[in-house]
């Protein structure tokens, strides 16, 4: 038996039993998972506190509807701040990214809109979301600028 079987093995009976889909990565304390799609650039990272502006796009998982998008006609970007600006599963979603990093999230119902979903947007009760983050710019606790648009 090859040395290299028994741990590929054991790594996707972890992944497995974490209900984690292949290529996300768990966040500590919370149900959310993260894929990063393009790596990010410099070493400044999203931090509670810090005022972060992003391009955003959120799908309902179980009906693969785009609700919402910084990318379409007539939406800007979005800024919000870290650390409980937006719904749970996005804030610790982007935690640590970088400028230009993009990260696929999946976001359970409960670190989302909850029990009551947002019929407005189409998102129904218990609806679990796909988020699609990408980091424009960063600025610190004191408004000044981290890193921006690179």
């Amino acid at each position: 038996m090859s040395p290299f079987l028994v741990p590929l093995c054991l790594f996707s009976l972890v992944q497995h039993a974490s209900g984690l889909e292949e290529g996300y990565s768990g966040i500590a304390g919370v149900k959310t998972s993260y894929k990063v799609l393009q790596e990010g650039e410099g070493s400044d990272v999203v931090e509670k506190g810090d005022t972060v502006t992003v391009h955003a796009t959120g799908i309902v998982r179980q009906t693969d509807k785009k609700f919402w998008s910084t990318k379409d006609a007539g939406q800007k970007p979005f800024t919000y701040t870290a650390g409980g600006g937006v719904i749970t599963g996005w804030d610790k979603g982007a935690m640590g990214m970088r400028i230009k990093e993009i990260r696929s999230l999946h976001i359970p119902a409960d670190e989302g809109y909850g029990k009551s979903g947002f019929p407005a947007w189409g998102i129904p009760p218990n609806g679990e979301l796909n988020f699609e983050i990408e980091v424009l710019s960063i600025k610190g606790k004191g408004g000044k600028s981290k890193a921006q648009d690179l």
